[in-house]
């Protein structure tokens, strides 16, 4: 078995118990870092889907989103700008420079998922990054609330109408996903149709689970309007695919 299937497999592993504990609210307070292991993996995942599209070149389109989507969120959480005024908490440790390592991870997830269904929704390269990036604001409606309102991983420091989340945090992701979309049209990708699909099989999951956590803590509007974007979403690129 090659070293992309067992990672994957390990993915579907982990997510499996996380799902049962979350659903029976098994989950304890001592085994909270699950949570960041979990967006590492689909990080990973993401790098194995660039360099399976892009060659040995993924690995440096993973790095430079690792690194610019790092480097936002530090000026963002240490100077207020493009997000807003907010903090991170230890509940999200180990933190580098006052941000959590698996956020660079989660950025990988959030870029993996939504170029892939980008691509499959439109040919047309110049239009992918706005696709793109609105696909991220569409994972951030229901990350966000769950990560702020109910495991407290970051603090807003000002308010918003949605779930006091202010509208300058979903302009910030719409931007930075643009760019790193932008970034990527750079380079010339080739066809995988296994890590194509198993990008939209993790952008399911995810929003599955973020939702369950939704849902079960008491925050089913965000659950109801990321999953009816999130299935409208992912209904068009399969129906794109098969055209």
């Amino acid at each position: 078995m090659t070293f992309d299937n067992v990672l994957f497999s390990i993915f579907l592993f982990w997510y499996i118990c996380g799902v049962i504990l979350l659903s029976f609210d098994l989950l304890p307070a001592w085994l909270e870092w699950a949570n960041a292991v979990f967006l590492i993996l689909s990080g990973l995942l993401a790098v194995v889907y660039f360099t399976k599209v892009f060659g040995r070149t993924g690995y440096l389109i993973s790095i430079v989103i690792f690194l610019f989507s790092y480097l936002a969120e530090f000026i963002g959480a240490s100077y207020g700008i493009l997000f807003g005024e907010y903090h991170y908490t230890d509940r999200f440790a180990p933190n580098l420079f006052g941000v959590p390592i698996a956020i660079g991870f989660a950025w990988l997830m959030v870029m993996g998922t939504s170029h892939a269904l980008a691509a499959a929704i439109t040919g047309k390269k110049l239009l992918q990054p706005v696709i793109g990036a609105s696909i991220a604001v569409i994972i951030d409606l229901i990350i966000d609330p769950v990560a702020f309102k109910l495991k407290k991983y970051w603090i807003w420091e000002e308010a918003g109408v949605y779930y006091d989340i202010p509208f300058s945090n979903f302009l910030g992701w719409f931007l930075v996903a643009f760019v790193l979309h932008l970034f990527i049209l750079f380079f010339t990708p080739n066809t995988n149709a296994l890590w194509e699909k198993r990008m939209f099989l993790l952008f399911a999951l995810t929003i599955a689970m973020f939702v369950l956590l939704a849902i079960t803590g008491g925050l089913l509007p965000a659950g109801i309007l990321t999953s009816s974007l999130a299935g409208l979403t992912l209904y068009t690129a399969l129906k794109r695919k098969r055209a």
